[in-house]
């Protein structure tokens, strides 16, 4: 891949990263999905326990719902995905630990912000799950990475 190629994708990556950080700031403080509005807030909730969210909403399925706790438990997870995968492309630190500190830094300063404004939850399982997120991405991001050098390798050996 010649240096104009590569460019473009970094330029590209830096694109979608930035337009990235936007919806997530927006989703994540702003939305009023999931209950986000202060309304109603006068006894904020938060949790500190490891695993205490996640398995409540593991055994409270049917009660809660699939759709809830799919959002809970997966969609944290989900949503960090872009950032594991952007992170490494769009900036110099292209290392799997780099993108592990940033992914948790980066939802510790949202779960931070809600606790803060009490717009949402602190969650400590929304810190591991937004980071295992940011795991999945960066394990996309390599696995692509894999693949291009492979196909740009058997292309140079033709």
């Amino acid at each position: 891949m010649n240096t104009k190629s590569r460019k473009r994708i970094r330029v590209f990556g830096k694109i979608c990263f930035i337009l990235y950080i936007g919806f997530i700031i927006y989703f994540l403080i702003f939305s009023d999905w999931y209950g986000r509005t202060t309304t109603g807030m006068e006894d904020y909730h938060y949790n500190l326990v490891l695993f205490k969210e996640i398995k409540r909403f593991w055994e409270y399925r049917n009660q809660v719902g699939l759709f809830a706790m799919f959002t809970n438990l997966f969609g944290n997870v989900l949503i960090f995905m872009p950032f594991g995968f952007f992170m490494p492309m769009a900036s110099k630190y292209h290392s799997f630990f780099s993108t592990v500190f940033w992914s948790f830094c980066l939802s510790l300063g949202v779960e931070s912000f809600q606790l803060v404004s009490k717009v949402g939850c602190f969650d400590v399982d929304d810190l591991l799950l937004n980071t295992m997120g940011g795991v999945a991405g960066y394990l996309v991001f390599a696995i692509c990475v894999w693949i291009r050098r492979r196909h740009v390798y058997k292309r140079k050996k033709r």
